[in-house]
């Protein structure tokens, strides 16, 4: 009975005003995500620096909760309950891009998007299009994978080189059309361009005829990034001087109102 009383009071001992134990599953979570989505027990505790039978304790829960479930190979990958609570997320985080967005269109008039990336794949969370007849029009919930895509780029640009790669590896480099970079090294001297401009461009890339600009969200609790698209007639070499800044402000704007919003 000591023993067990012991272990309760540990699991639910408040740190940084929270409790112990949640905050240590949700970083199981998190850890395991960036890991592909599936790992070991032993893997988790040596990048989590937590003992093994505190890891195993928490494990049992998330599976028994559905969060998390066991491979035949003893691993443990991320369970189905949580595509649920993923796409909620992803809907209200697009409703709170929306007026962000709204203003892109205003002051650039073109189509705007908010994309995040979601283990391999771009998905594309929120969108405001044009006022032209002539816009770009990209569903929401549409997956597309990073290399071919500035929003891509913009995600991916301060990701370590061996990540990139990894990705790339699993994923492959079809060609969408014929100015989609379709090598690592093409594609990690694209994200070194964007590092230096501090937006990323996609030109012609996804779709011929159409160009768009995309930069991250600073800061925001997930990875993410937004983007105008427009014809490349119109998204030319001479507005991006406009268009940048404005996307830089938006962006700065939306993630101060995303970490508000989660204090």
């Amino acid at each position: 009975m000591p023993t067990s009383s012991a272990s309760t009071n540990d699991s639910a001992r408040p740190s940084g005003g929270g409790v112990q134990s949640l905050e240590r599953a949700f970083d199981l979570l998190e850890r395991m995500a960036d890991a592909g989505g599936e790992v070991g027990l032993s893997e988790l505790s040596a990048s989590s620096g937590l003992p093994l039978p505190t890891i195993h304790r928490l494990m049992r829960t998330l599976v028994a909760c559905g969060y998390v479930r066991q491979q035949p190979n003893r691993r443990y990958a991320l369970g189905p309950r949580l595509i649920r609570l993923g796409e909620s997320a992803a809907r209200l985080l697009g409703t709170w891009a929306r007026p962000y967005l709204a203003r892109l269109v205003e002051e650039t008039g073109e189509t705007a998007n908010m994309a995040l990336l979601d283990g391999d794949e771009i998905v594309y969370v929120a969108q405001v299009p044009s006022k032209h007849s002539m816009r770009m029009f990209t569903e929401v919930g549409r997956r597309v994978l990073p290399h071919s895509t500035g929003v891509g780029k913009a995600l991916l640009a301060h990701v370590p080189d061996a990540e990139v790669r990894a990705l790339l590896g699993r994923t492959g480099m079809p060609a969408a059309t014929e100015k989609t970079i379709t090598t690592p090294e093409g594609f990690l001297d694209a994200l070194a361009e964007v590092r230096r401009l501090g937006y990323a461009v996609d030109d012609n890339e996804q779709e011929v005829g159409v160009r768009c600009l995309a930069v991250s969200v600073p800061d925001s609790p997930t990875a993410a990034a937004i983007s105008i698209s427009g014809p490349a007639g119109r998204v030319t070499e001479a507005a991006v001087g406009k268009i940048v800044p404005v996307l830089q402000q938006v962006a700065v704007e939306l993630s101060r109102a995303l970490v508000s919003s989660g204090s």
